[in-house]
């Protein structure tokens, strides 16, 4: 039975649901309990957005707070995916990375490698990315890239209530390292979600929208903002002069994927005419994207 509820919610229950089935998940980070045994309201925190609240009365055996060090309580939730646990750690902010950031592609992404394909790594850590809640400029960074061109992590980014609760179910149950980042301006979002346990398969698209004329990709906050009827193509290969929107084509309609990709054009055309100063240099670089949405 689907009911709505906010994308914070979503994960939630996805946490909840996966730590009764199986007792191997834990959670743990800086505030996953928050407050618990201390004056004023029990199970304050819950993580700086609330995240986890609720979950220490129900798995008290499964969720702890952790020190203020990254490489420390990410180290212990990779060394204990090794040694047969399901752990969910929560790296507060995307920006904190690189505190830990060895324990993550240096060891995590390795091991299956290292070891003849033998160990399994099913850890998955939790971040928030994105701006826009005034947090400033340590607290705001999109640096979803960074991990995917670490060979050896999974990296998931969804974009509603719906997706996330599939997607982190999913995440918890790979054998991998999955990196699973939450834009901070979405957990507020609402969408209807099943109370029923369900899995989102990884490596799959989804088509928001059908059409034949245009593709946009996109993934985590920016897909809402790509299906929105008032964003419009303005951009054309034609250079501006030729730029025509869809609001003055109506036959033109787009598709949208969930996805992430750079615009596909074949590496001897010279790039996209008429684009802004500077942007030539950010299109010579970035090749393998091109490949990636030519193949596609």
């Amino acid at each position: 039975m689907a009911r709505t509820i906010s994308f914070k919610e979503a994960i939630n229950e996805a946490l909840d649901q996966e730590m009764t089935r199986d007792t191997s998940v834990i959670v743990m980070g800086e505030d996953s309990i928050g407050g618990t045994g201390s004056p004023g309201e029990d199970d304050a925190w819950g993580g700086p957005m609330g995240v986890t609240k609720g979950l220490y009365g129900k798995h008290g055996n499964q969720i702890m707070d952790t020190p203020l060090s990254e490489s420390a309580y990410v180290g212990a939730a990779i060394g204990a995916a090794a040694c047969g646990m399901r752990p969910v750690a929560e790296l507060m902010f995307i920006d904190f990375m690189g505190v830990c950031f060895d324990q993550i592609y240096n060891q995590a992404a390795k091991f299956r490698y290292m070891f003849g394909g033998k160990a399994e790594t099913p850890v998955v850590i939790r971040t928030m990315v994105g701006a826009g809640i005034n947090a400033a400029a340590q607290h705001s960074q999109m640096l979803t890239a960074i991990f995917t061109h670490i060979p050896g992590l999974k990296i998931v980014c969804p974009s509603n209530p719906y997706d996330a609760k599939g997607l982190l179910i999913q995440s918890i149950r790979d054998n991998d390292p999955v990196i699973f980042c939450e834009h901070k301006s979405l957990y507020g979002v609402e969408d209807e979600v099943s109370e029923e346990s369900y899995v989102i398969p990884f490596a799959e698209a989804n088509v928001m929208r059908d059409g034949g004329d245009a593709t946009i990709v996109a993934y985590g906050m920016m897909v809402g903002k790509a299906v929105t009827p008032k964003r419009r193509a303005r951009w054309s290969p034609g250079g501006p002069e030729h730029s025509t929107s869809a609001k003055a084509r109506p036959g033109i309609s787009p598709d949208s994927l969930i996805s992430v990709t750079l615009p596909a054009f074949p590496r001897d055309s010279g790039g996209p005419r008429g684009l802004p100063e500077g942007l030539d240099h950010f299109w010579n670089r970035s090749g393998s994207a091109r490949k990636i949405t030519v193949k596609s």
